[in-house]
């Protein structure tokens, strides 16, 4: 440091001390300035995003390495839905669509045309689509999106932030209200920064968990085309807006067909993501009242993909002539996705199902065993989580971190689930569909709850009767209808008045969006790990109004429980917070689990090919399969195909 003395009339000043004050006080404003500036400084710019930041795939990848780089492009796949269409927009709350109708569209972060992760063979990992990168401090306070600037809507125009952000503002102001409350919970402001940078901006004190996902997975829709046609959420779209993915919609009958063409000026189709993918010049789905006329079509070559679900048929029915000869391939091939929690839900807003021992009572007159040797050909499994056959599935007493975890939740907890196991499916007798015994224990149950049987009917002490009505869908399988009626009359045995009501889609669609019954055959997606999405699926904060939660489950418990889960930093956390999850809702039995099948059935003719080993997260035949020309010209020259 430079010494300095002033010489005056009456003393010596040494000025030293000063400048020694004045430089620590620059040093320390300059280390703070340089402090703020690498905070600045300390994000992370990639072409994908995890949670935990580790990606499969370097930002140098060529391809996805489940798909085959050189599968030759061309031909048509066509498959079938039974039922009855009106609309062209799934976003909305109103009419009917199908999963065809979003194969057009795109997102920041890409996805399979059915909504399925991509890539198929990684968990919780989101890759760059419309983006070129996505940048987030360290805090996840804000996520930043640079976009391609060659990306285009199927008209040619050009995919900007501000289609992201009218988007994104377009869910919230006539999306559905369960997504919309969220999200504007938690997304206080967007910002576009230019025509290809779009900021989005995170709530303070809330969890940042899955927010970048969120962001990253709205689908991306045309402002120009809304403002110049005035359509919105309301309309069903049959003129649907472009889209900026590989498919547009050809032709377009909602009472006999949807077909989509890939479009050959896909801006998209070089992109490392796209490798190897969108292989079939069209996709045809063929429309029909009921599966019987549906599987007459399939074996007529009217459609060419089948994926059974039905039991019976696919032990019996597939053994028609062009089976036995071959051009009709039948297979299993491996599904490594927990099943879908698919069973009998409880409406929890009707007052008869709020006490827990009268849905005990209602799930222990389901006879697995016997509907699966008796009419399902004993091809499936009993299913008892909602992470089925994953490592995050609650077996057992809880222990280790997954104990100190609910023990932290005080009273929330039941003591049984503290010291019992994971709850699981009753066990009951082959032999007969009625088990004595589960019957007698379900009508404790119900005497215990208040409801003793007065001439033949279960009622209360006010002398009202139990009566329940169970909503179905008239287009479901002949084996599906039949599982139903007969847990119909187990229940009508405890003196319950039950009704099976068959209604055709439209009815069931509106009904259910309007609670409108005491049961349904309905399902919860499975989860192998946390978001936002269970609050929407699981939680109190929109129980009574979420189509995606038909029970209407409100559970303190579980919102505690998601919460630790957003809120963890760690896996060893997150996975024990999810595991005591799939315990807690197990425990609150708003369902009767019924059963899954490890494995995809698939029935197609012998004209298509796929990778040798199917990923685990998804069958993907609309995706990374292939159509072999030669095999096709065959079928049609022996006249198994017109």
């Amino acid at each position: 440091m430079t010494q300095s003395r002033i010489r005056t009339k009456t003393k010596q000043v040494d000025l030293r001390p000063v400048y020694w004050s004045l430089g620590v006080l620059a040093l320390i404003v300059s280390c703070l300035l340089a402090s703020v500036l690498k905070a600045e400084e300390e994000t992370t710019v990639s072409h994908g995003y995890s949670f935990y930041g580790d990606l499969k795939y370097p930002a140098d990848y060529k391809h996805f390495d489940y798909v085959n780089p050189d599968a030759p492009k061309g031909g048509e796949i066509s498959r079938h839905f039974v039922g009855t269409l009106d609309s062209m927009n799934p976003y909305s709350g109103k009419g009917r669509a199908h999963l065809f109708s979003i194969f057009g569209f795109e997102s920041l972060f890409g996805e399979a045309p059915s909504q399925d992760g991509a890539p198929a063979d990684t968990y919780g990992e989101s890759y760059c689509l419309l983006c070129e990168t996505v940048e987030y401090p360290k805090d996840r306070s804000w996520a930043l999106f640079r976009m391609r600037p060659e990306a285009r809507f199927s008209d040619g125009t050009p995919v900007t932030a501000h289609d992201v952000m009218f988007s994104h503002n377009l869910l919230l102001d006539e999306g559905l209200k369960s997504y919309a409350d969220a999200v504007r919970k938690r997304i206080p402001k967007v910002e576009v920064l230019d025509d290809h940078t779009i900021k989005f901006y995170f709530a303070d004190e809330i969890s940042r968990r899955s927010l970048i996902e969120i962001v990253g997975g709205v689908t991306v829709w045309s402002k120009d085309w809304f403002e110049k046609t005035g359509n919105s959420f309301d309309d069903l779209w049959l003129d649907k807006p472009p889209g900026s993915g590989a498919y547009v919609v050809d032709d377009l009958d909602l009472s006999k067909r949807i077909t989509l063409k890939r479009n050959p000026d896909y801006w998209g189709k070089d992109l490392p993501f796209n490798v190897g993918r969108h292989n079939f010049d069209i996709i045809r789905l063929e429309i029909f009242g009921d599966d019987v006329a549906a599987f007459e079509a399939f074996k007529a070559g009217e459609y060419t993909f089948r994926q059974e679900t039905d039991s019976k048929k696919w032990a019996k029915g597939y053994v028609f002539p062009k089976v036995r000869s071959g051009d009709v391939v039948t297979d299993n091939l491996p599904d490594g996705s927990p099943p879908s929690s698919s069973g009998i839900i409880f409406n929890l807003g009707k007052p008869v199902l709020q006490d827990r021992r009268v849905r005990e009572a209602l799930t222990l007159v389901y006879n697995f065993e016997w509907t699966n040797e008796s009419l399902q050909n004993s091809l499936f499994q009993q299913r008892n989580s909602f992470t089925q056959n994953s490592p995050l599935m609650a077996t057992g007493k809880p222990e280790g971190v997954e104990l100190a975890l609910l023990e932290s939740l005080g009273d929330l907890v039941p003591a049984e689930m503290l010291n019992a196991p994971a709850l699981v499916a009753h066990t009951s007798n082959p032999k007969s569909l009625s088990d004595r015994r589960n019957r007698a224990k379900a009508g404790a149950l119900l005497k215990e709850a208040g409801w003793n049987v007065i001439n033949g009917i279960r009622r209360n002490a006010a002398g009202e009767t139990l009566k329940l009505n169970f909503l179905m869908n008239s287009a479901s399988s002949a084996t599906g209808t039949a599982v139903m009626e007969n847990y119909v009359s187990n229940v009508k045995k405890l003196g319950v008045d039950i009704t099976l009501e068959k209604v055709d889609s439209a009815q069931y669609t509106s009904r259910e969006r309007d609670r409108d019954y005491h049961l349904v055959f309905d399902a919860y997606p499975a989860f192998l790990g946390t978001g936002t999405g269970l609050t929407q699926y699981f939680g109190s904060e929109a129980a009574e109004f979420s189509l995606f939660n038909p029970a209407g489950l409100a559970s303190p418990l579980v919102d505690a429980l998601i919460d630790a889960s957003l809120d963890a930093t760690a896996r060893v956390d997150e996975y024990a917070a999810i595991t005591a999850l799939d315990r807690a809702l197990r425990y609150e039995r708003f369902m009767i689990p019924l059963w899954y099948n490890p494995s995809h059935w698939v029935a197609y003719y012998d004209q298509y090919e796929h990778p040798e080993e199917i990923p685990p997260y998804g069958l993907g035949y609309l995706d990374f399969w292939w159509y072999n020309a030669d095999k096709a010209q065959a079928l049609r020259a022996s006249g198994a195909l017109r």
